[in-house]
């Protein structure tokens, strides 16, 4: 058995981690966590740590979950893996059969694949193609939004907007047309969300109607720009934006890989406005955090443009090698089913309701600028002067300095700079949520000296 002392050597030693400055991760102690229970995570000394972001934002049920583990060793003694190129499995076509049950309207087909950032880039891709195959060959541009975040492949860099994590890549992206952000604690019009009457989604169209036979598709996190900072759209943002989507003849994109399986208290984000996008993407809680799938969803019209003769060559011609696995299409079934059986958005009404109470509090605390919110997905924007809404100069950390406190009382949160996230898991009970807000708002007050 590998010692404590051995593993923190070696993951300092041999381990790069994603989105972390490996200088400050070599001068600290890591967090190296051996199991989990429950809505809580055990490192290797024992001390357990409330999950308060779901395990970057796919954990559903808790760890643990027998119902998923047990499916997922009957799968494993039946068929491990076999590919989709040309053959089918049977949990591929289960799950296909239920994604389709349980989504918006319209969307009948399933493209598989492993995480998010792909099922963004396949739809990227089948929009590009469904136009040059429709004839309309001018249809070559994308739209999309200001602190948006869509994965890390360069498709999906490439329709991002968050020039911390995407400008150095500029070089090798294609380019797009940006719309404004619909963030209104620093509205990027300059102007009040009180009065400014959706003035972004006016912005928005006057730039489709300039490009309206160069776009082919918008793409758009339904709700909340998650990694932009738990961006909450105002209401009626997101049914405006898919109305002049419609009107305008472009294919809309939903890339609810973080919003997707609960987490706004809806199954699916797209149903609160009534949107029925073109494609949805779909990842992260699709297999309640056990294993990794993803899904790109399309409707019939879509697919219909890529069938002809052999010859024509109006393939599709993508694909990953686990495409498909029937080990996570089966607990991905599963998980579908737990959410059935035990009703669980049904079941988050009330504990949503404890969350928006609890953090009407934050407010008390002279660093928290502003607190966003939709169903279980958390903002917390922490400012040096909450007056002039002035933020938290970078070298400070003020992020990781909560973070750390909050280890400290317990739990596991990650900011996304100052912005601190919290995205239980929508099974998780009122006790635990209590704790971890609780704890929340003392790790703030601790860093920020409120």
């Amino acid at each position: 058995m590998v010692s404590s002392e051995q593993l923190i050597e070696w993951d300092k030693k041999y381990v790069w981690h994603p989105f972390t400055q490996m200088k400050d991760y070599g001068e600290m102690t890591p967090l190296i966590i051996e199991r989990g229970e429950g809505f809580y995570l055990i490192d290797i000394e024992g001390n357990r740590y409330i999950d308060g972001v779901s395990s970057l934002w796919v954990l559903v049920h808790g760890h643990g979950k027998q119902e998923l583990i047990e499916t997922m060793k009957k799968q494993a003694e039946m068929l491990c893996h076999s590919t989709l190129l040309g053959l089918a499995n049977v949990p591929s076509v289960v799950l296909a059969k239920k994604m389709v049950d349980i989504t918006p309207p319209g969307l009948t087909k399933v493209f598989y694949s492993d995480n998010g950032s792909t099922s963004v880039e396949i739809a990227l891709k089948m929009a590009y193609q469904y136009w040059q195959q429709k004839g309309e060959k001018k249809r070559r541009k994308f739209i999309s939004f200001l602190n948006g975040y869509h994965g890390d492949t360069l498709g999906a860099v490439s329709v991002g907007g968050i020039d911390l994590f995407h400008s150095v890549y500029g070089p090798l992206l294609f380019k797009t047309l940006k719309a404004p952000s619909p963030y209104c604690y620093r509205c990027p019009l300059k102007l009040r969300q009180e009065t400014c009457n959706l003035a972004c989604v006016e912005v928005f169209e006057k730039t489709v109607k300039q490009h309206r036979g160069e776009i082919c598709a918008l793409i758009i996190e339904p709700l909340v720009q998650g990694a932009g900072g738990m961006i909450v759209q105002p209401e009626g943002f997101l049914s405006s934006i898919g109305k002049i989507a419609k009107e305008n003849g472009i294919l809309f994109i939903a890339d609810e890989v973080a919003t997707g399986f609960g987490r706004t208290g809806n199954m699916f984000a797209c149903e609160k406005e009534g949107v029925r996008p073109d494609f949805l993407c779909v990842a992260k809680g699709i297999t309640g955090g056990y294993l990794p799938l993803a899904a790109t969803m399309t409707t019939d019209e879509v697919f219909s443009a890529f069938l002809g003769e052999f010859d024509q060559f109006r393939t599709f011609f993508h694909g990953h090698t686990y495409t498909g696995n029937p080990l996570a299409c089966s607990v991905a079934i599963e998980n579908i089913e737990v959410f059935e059986r035990e009703n669980i958005i049904e079941k988050m009404k009330p504990k949503i309701a404890l969350i928006e109470r609890e953090l009407k509090r934050f407010y008390n605390l002279n660093h928290v600028g502003e607190v966003r919110k939709e169903g279980f997905m958390v903002g917390i924007e922490l400012v040096k002067n909450r007056k002039t809404k002035r933020p938290f100069p970078p070298e400070e950390k003020m992020g990781q300095k909560v973070t750390m406190e909050a280890r400290k009382r317990g739990v596991v949160i990650r900011p996304l700079g100052d912005v601190i996230v919290l995205m239980p898991p929508p099974a998780m009970d009122d006790l635990v949520l209590r704790e971890l807000l609780d704890v929340t708002y003392e790790s703030i007050k601790a860093a920020t000296g409120s």
